[in-house]
């Protein structure tokens, strides 16, 4: 049995897409999904399978539609995808960092440096970002909630499914992956 987590893009977010941490859990475990945990209202769930992670997230997309009624995207990440985010991480080597800045956008496949390009992340300063597989690590000057360089916009330009987490949601999500 593997463990693997699975990040819901887009609920419980300014009264959208609705649900209950409960419901969900109840509903995977439902499915013969073992140890089910969440993190948070916002749609981060570790599951034990024996199935591979695409075919989870396939199957869960689909049950939380018939059931909730929500098309959710949803990215699945490993432990070493976590992992990495601490290794290669640029912005967590500068000095006095800020760590309530930095957020991990997880995208759907690996992307190459280049990319960085195809995001015009100039037009954002003092917002900066940086690609690191199918990673983007951000570090907002003001903060989330007051740029343009969210979500949607790295979808939008990068023809991927995105989610972003906080830092300190990308840090408890390694610590709860090893409990």
């Amino acid at each position: 049995m593997k463990t693997h987590l699975a990040l819901l893009r887009g609920i419980n977010v300014s009264g959208h897409n609705l649900m209950k941490m409960e419901a969900l859990k109840a509903m995977l475990e439902n499915l013969g999904f073992q140890n089910v945990r969440t993190y948070l209202q916002s749609g981060n769930v570790f599951v034990d399978s024996e199935e591979e992670a695409s075919k989870i997230g396939f199957i869960m997309k689909q049950e939380i539609f018939k059931v909730f009624g929500h098309e959710v995207p949803i990215v699945m990440i490993t432990k070493e995808n976590l992992e990495s985010c601490f290794a290669n991480n640029s912005f967590l080597k500068e000095k006095d960092i800020d760590t309530k800045r930095l957020y991990v956008a997880f995208v759907s496949m690996a992307l190459k440096k280049e990319n960085i390009n195809d995001l015009k992340i100039s037009q954002f300063k003092p917002d900066e970002a940086s690609i690191d597989e199918n990673r983007i690590f951000i570090k907002y000057a003001v903060g989330a909630g007051k740029t343009r360089f969210d979500q949607k916009y790295i979808e939008k330009k990068l023809n991927v499914t995105a989610t972003i987490r906080n830092w300190n949601t990308v840090t408890n999500l390694l610590k709860m992956y090893s409990e």
